[in-house]
């Protein structure tokens, strides 16, 4: 009684075809394909911001000059 057979599941995926339709769903799908791989994009250049960062801190404690230009902020 607490498991599902797979003619529950059938008859489940039947009814919410039948409710949103298969553009719908395939829309949906999609949508939901497209914030994954940005959300992966995201994770991944945090990381790589994360070890640029580190590798700054670790030459700056060898006492390895750092290149790099300055700006000034401009306040509006």
């Amino acid at each position: 009684m607490g498991t599902f057979s797979i003619w529950h599941w059938l008859i489940v995926l039947v009814v919410v075809v039948l409710v949103f339709g298969t553009k719908k769903l395939g829309n949906l799908g999609s949508d939901l394909g497209k914030a994954v791989k940005g959300f992966k994009e995201g994770v991944k250049t945090d990381d790589d911001e994360t070890t640029a960062t580190a590798k700054i801190e670790t030459d700056a404690a060898k006492g390895e000059t750092i290149e790099g230009e300055v700006k000034e902020e401009s306040k509006t």
